[in-house]
């Protein structure tokens, strides 16, 4: 889990250069952003118990979705293939982990 975070904040860090390719991309991106800032900050301050973990999770697993349709569209290049697979990796980390201990929940 702690490579997820880690990846997720040098993602955070980047997208702070994106090139958008519209307004509506450069808006995109900012909120994209705060919210894997928000996931992120999420993850860290987790409950103890089962139920908050799986909800946290769940969330973030959300969030990653959410961010890697945004840089699918307003992405292009090696920067978009870098920053999806990021996202992606950590959706896939995370998706893994809810499938094996949160059955149910």
């Amino acid at each position: 889990m702690r490579t997820s975070l880690c990846a997720a904040v040098f993602l955070l860090a980047a997208t702070a250069g994106a090139r958008a390719t519209d307004g509506t991309c450069a808006r995109d991106l900012l909120v994209a952003q705060s919210s894997q800032r928000t996931a992120i900050e999420r993850l860290e301050t987790l409950g103890d118990s089962e139920a908050d973990r799986c909800r946290g999770w769940r969330q973030h697993v959300d969030t990653m979705r959410r961010a890697a349709t945004v840089y699918g569209r307003c992405l292009s290049g090696a920067e978009r293939s870098q920053r999806l697979a990021q996202v992606q990796g950590s959706e896939k980390e995370f998706s893994d982990l809810l499938r094996s201990q949160c059955k149910g929940r």
